[in-house]
């Protein structure tokens, strides 16, 4: 069986309030958790402000569901002179049947910036 790669940066309830018109959960709150969990280990590599660049290879494999505990599994797989690729993986504990399953998973980008916003280098110490 398969489990979730990284750490678990967010985790929270599929409310009602987030559904599309199918009664799934919508696809845009499913990536701005993911763009969190994302920022949560962007932002401690880089010891800076982070700013998202670019979200790549993002696939959805399942619906969420009103009531699934969503957790989102952030991973840094490279680190450029500014910026840093993190992997997210969503899975998901359905509220029926307590099943845990994975529902998406996407690549983000993100840019270490000072406080004017410019780009930066990622924090040497923690790049190396």
């Amino acid at each position: 069986m398969a489990k979730p790669e990284g750490e678990v940066t967010v985790q929270t309830f599929a409310m009602p309030a987030n559904t599309n018109a199918n009664g799934d959960i919508f696809g845009g709150w499913l990536v701005s958790q993911m763009d969190l969990a994302a920022s949560v280990i962007a932002q401690q590599c880089a010891e800076s402000r982070v700013t998202t660049v670019a979200i790549d290879a993002m696939v959805f494999h399942r619906p969420v569901r009103v009531g699934d505990l969503v957790s989102c599994y952030a991973n840094l797989t490279k680190i450029g002179r500014t910026s840093m690729v993190i992997k997210v993986e969503v899975w998901v504990l359905r509220s029926q049947s307590y099943e845990r399953e994975q529902v998406t998973e996407g690549e983000f980008t993100f840019v270490a910036i000072d406080d004017a916003g410019r780009p930066q280098p990622v924090n040497p110490a923690t790049s190396s």
